[in-house]
C-alpha cells in the first residue's frame, strides 16, 4: 500500500512538473498539439499507477520522452513558421468587412449555427454589427464590432465614425507572410521601401503589420 502511494505521488508530481514546463496556457486554452500531449501524458501515468508490478521507470521514461519532444517542438514552433502552422494552424477570418465568408466557414467546418452561438457568447446577437470575426487557433472567436456599434458608440454620441481597421501581420519574427501582404493590398516593392525607410532588414523585424489604409505597426527584434 505504501509503495503504491509513493508511486502515485511521484507520478502525480511528475505530471504537474510536465504541465508547468509546457507553459501556463496549457491549463487554459490549449492548441490541438498541446491537448494531445496533455491527454497522452495522463494516459501514460495511469498505467504504472494501476499496475504495481510494472517497474516505475517504465512509466517515467515515456513521460519524460513525450515531455522532451513537446519542449523541442515548442522551440521549433517559436523559431520556424512552417512548424508553428503545422502544429497549431492559422487564424481564419469568418466575417470579413461585415460579410460572412462562407468558404472560410466550410473550410473550418463551422456551421452558421455554431458561428451565431460563438457570437452570442461574446454578447453579440446581430451579425450585421460585426466588422471582423476571427477563428483563433485554439477555437476561440475574436470579434471586432463596427465602430458605430461599439459601446459607447460614436454613433450614439453623434461623432463621425472612422472605418474599422484590421492590421495584417506581413512580417512575424523575421518571417515574411506573403498571403497577408497580398490581403493588405501591398506588394514586395512596398515592403522593400518600408524596410529601407526604417533602416532594417527583414530578419531584424519582430513585427510589421499594415492595414489597407497604409497605417503600420512596427516592432524591432530584440536580442534574446
Amino acid at each position: 500500500m505504501l509503495i503504491a502511494t509513493l508511486r502515485t505521488g511521484l507520478l502525480y508530481g511528475l505530471l504537474i512538473l510536465s504541465v508547468r514546463l509546457m507553459g501556463k496556457r496549457q491549463v487554459a486554452e490549449m492548441e490541438p498539439a498541446e491537448f494531445v500531449v496533455t491527454m497522452l501524458l495522463a494516459n501514460l501515468a495511469s498505467v504504472p499507477m494501476q499496475d504495481n508490478g510494472l517497474p516505475l521507470l517504465s512509466g517515467v521514461a515515456p513521460i519524460l520522452t513525450v515531455l522532451s519532444l513537446e519542449l523541442m517542438l515548442a522551440v521549433l514552433s517559436m523559431k520556424l513558421l512552417p512548424v508553428r502552422r503545422l502544429l497549431n494552424g492559422v487564424p481564419v477570418l469568418l466575417i470579413r468587412e461585415g460579410r460572412i465568408d462562407q468558404r472560410a466557414l466550410a473550410a473550418s467546418r463551422v456551421s452558421l449555427d455554431e458561428l451565431e452561438q460563438k457570437l452570442r457568447e461574446k454578447d453579440v446577437f446581430d451579425c450585421d454589427a460585426v466588422a471582423y470575426a476571427i477563428l483563433e487557433t485554439d477555437g476561440e472567436l475574436t470579434v471586432m464590432l463596427r465602430p458605430d456599434c461599439q459601446s459607447p458608440s460614436r454613433g450614439d454620441l453623434g461623432a463621425a465614425c472612422p472605418p474599422a481597421r484590421l492590421f495584417y501581420n506581413v512580417i512575424s519574427d523575421g518571417v515574411l507572410l506573403p498571403e497577408n501582404l497580398h490581403a493588405a493590398g501591398r506588394d514586395r516593392a512596398w515592403l522593400k521601401q518600408e524596410l529601407a525607410r526604417r533602416g532594417v532588414q527583414q530578419r531584424q523585424v519582430f513585427l510589421l503589420a499594415v492595414d489597407k489604409s497604409g497605417n503600420t505597426r512596427f516592432v524591432r527584434k530584440e536580442r534574446v
